[in-house]
């Protein structure tokens, strides 16, 4: 899947090798995280930024009915194990 965000063509990261993980858009530039059980463990967000592309973790926080930003990664793979890691 490819994605526009400002005019830029963003296509959908590769997982690396062995991630226990998938995608499914959600949104420009938008992707719910879904683990190997079927549950959405968050977001990733591509981020186009002047050295490339960085990759945003968020997650829903039901307390607060808001999404909370994990942290900023230039590796898919550094933001998938926030998300993975963090729960």
């Amino acid at each position: 899947m490819s994605l526009d965000t400002d005019g830029t063509r963003i296509e959908a990261p590769d997982l690396p090798p062995g991630t226990p993980v998938r995608l499914a858009g959600a949104a420009p530039s938008l992707w719910r995280v879904i683990d190997r059980g079927g549950r959405v463990i968050g977001h990733l967000q591509a981020l186009d930024v002047s050295g490339g592309i960085r990759y945003r973790a968020r997650r829903f926080h039901a307390a607060s009915r808001a999404f909370l930003d994990l942290g900023e990664f230039w590796s898919v793979g550094d933001a998938i194990d926030c998300l993975r890691f963090a729960r």
